[in-house]
């Protein structure tokens, strides 16, 4: 990718902003390389090569140059969480219109541990107790399968 270094300096504080800056190229590359993530810097070409996914720095710096921060749909949502931290742009710039394929990872992994919280203990009392239907187990003990069951069901499909 090549670009211009105005259209670096549009976001102060972010990683290519730094690069952008008229600072001391000595202490630019220290401090880019305080964040885990490899640089590279060819003084001979004059460009720099960051080990990052080539697909979100597309929508990186489109984000400098439009002023819009959109989420790539091929791309999962810790993937692209991860890049813009790296690249020290803040989530909460991604657009309206993206927000919610943002979200979903985290939506998703809420629902599942509610879900894993309702499966996980097989033990019947506590089963039961946890979910407020102590009165699924027969007073021998035991569950029937629909009972045990339709609570976990019925909240999966209610909080997907």
């Amino acid at each position: 990718h090549e670009t211009y270094r105005t259209t670096l300096k549009t976001l102060p504080g972010t990683r290519l902003a730094l690069l952008a800056s008229e600072s001391d190229l000595e202490s630019v590359l220290d401090q880019l390389q305080q964040v885990p993530g490899f640089i590279e810097y060819n003084a001979r070409s004059n460009e720099y090569f960051f080990d990052r996914h080539p697909g979100v720095f597309a929508y990186v710096l489109n984000y400098y140059r439009t002023g819009k921060l959109h989420c790539p749909a091929d791309v999962c949502g810790p993937l692209f969480e991860e890049e813009l931290s790296f690249w020290g742009i803040d989530e909460t710039d991604v657009e309206p219109c993206c927000w919610m394929t943002y979200r979903q990872h985290r939506d998703a992994e809420e629902a599942l541990e509610v879900f894993e919280m309702n499966v996980d203990n097989d033990e019947d009392d506590e089963y039961g107790k946890r979910l407020g239907i102590e009165d699924v187990v027969s007073p021998d003990g035991t569950v029937s399968r629909w009972r045990k069951w339709q609570p976990v069901i019925w909240n999966l499909f209610e909080d997907p």
